[in-house]
């Protein structure tokens, strides 16, 4: 209160006071004059997840696919006077699944403009060949983490693994920090899904000529904290 009664606030300890979340995949603007009392932001950046390597076996054998990875994180608090007027905000997309034997694609980059970057996961290979005996696939390495005060690299997809032309393991999909990789499978069938933001698609497996396409990684997120 100042002296004549009236309710004052002042610049820079109003705390939060709004949250502004961009989550689709693409470009953005984040406009300083939108918000006349902001004193400093906190954003946070998670990038994409990879998405799964499709399989298509022959008949009597077997494929089992790895998970792609999961997208790195990346957060800053930010004071108004480092800001530029607008500032792009990018949200990754999550990589695209691959169909037949072809592999999955990298998770996009998130990023507020150039003081916060989150780097997208790789996706699931497609390197296990057709057939019976025992073999695996390596698993996929996870990001490291991009710029910000604070930085995570994403998780690794996990690897697989054949047993015989019936039996084996597909590769869960790597874990982020706003989210989670798709399973690891054991039955014909496609990629399995990512939960939440950033994480990587589990594998697919073919058995017996059966084509199964890998699925997308997870989409990525920018989260920013409004501060008075």
């Amino acid at each position: 209160m100042n002296d004549e009664g009236e309710l004052c606030l002042v610049p820079g300890t109003m705390g939060l006071r709004d949250v502004v979340t961009f989550s689709s995949p693409g470009t953005h603007q984040f406009e300083k004059a939108d918000y006349p009392w902001l004193a400093r932001v906190r954003v946070e950046a998670q990038g994409a997840g990879g998405g799964s390597g499709g399989a298509d076996s022959d008949p009597g054998e077997a494929i089992f696919r790895p998970g792609g990875a999961g997208g790195g994180w990346s957060s800053s608090l930010i004071d108004v006077a480092l800001l530029g007027a607008v500032e792009t905000i990018v949200v990754g997309a999550g990589g695209a699944g691959g169909t037949a034997n072809q592999p999955g694609v990298a998770g996009g980059n998130s990023s507020f403009g150039g003081l916060v970057v989150a780097p997208g996961g790789d996706g699931g290979t497609a390197s296990m060949t057709t057939g019976t005996g025992m073999t695996t696939a390596s698993g996929i390495p996870g990001p490291f983490g991009g710029s910000g005060q604070l930085a995570q690299g994403g998780g690794a997809g996990e690897g697989a693994i054949r047993l015989s032309g019936t039996s084996g393991l597909a590769g869960m999909g790597g874990a982020s920090h706003l989210g989670h990789g798709g399973y690891g499978r054991a039955t014909n069938g496609p990629g399995t899904s990512a939960r939440g933001w950033g994480g990587g698609a589990g594998g697919s497996v073919s058995v017996n000529g059966s084509a199964q396409a890998g699925v997308d990684g997870g989409g990525g997120i920018v989260i920013v904290e409004l501060y008075g």
